[in-house]
């Protein structure tokens, strides 16, 4: 579909320049919901600041084009989504406390 803005008004003009405006801001805020959408609160992410090594924290909360981020050291960041990884959890799995016999019993 082509528009001729030739035979637009400058009326016409401001008014489709508005729909254009809020068409875009709405398919980014759509694309900042599903980048959102591949992180859990409580979930452990990374991101990069510029100027500064990489920070790693919880995520605590979803906002209107960003998430907030408290580190481990303490310090609450927002950070676009777009800029966060997943950090693999390198904790080992805690051990039930049973003692399993292989060779047999004593």
């Amino acid at each position: 579909m082509t528009i001729d803005i030739d035979r637009l008004s400058e009326e016409e003009l401001i008014e489709l320049n508005h729909r254009i405006v809020e068409r875009l801001k709405f398919l980014e805020s759509m694309h900042t919901h599903n980048e959102m959408m591949q992180f859990s609160p409580g979930e452990q992410v990374s991101f990069e600041p510029s100027g500064r090594g990489r920070q790693i924290g919880t995520l605590v909360k979803f906002n209107k084009k960003t998430v907030t981020v408290i580190t481990d050291s303490g310090q609450k960041w927002n950070v676009s989504p777009h800029l966060l990884s997943k950090v693999k959890n390198t904790t080992k799995p805690k051990s039930s406390g049973k003692v399993i016999h292989l060779l047999g019993k004593k």
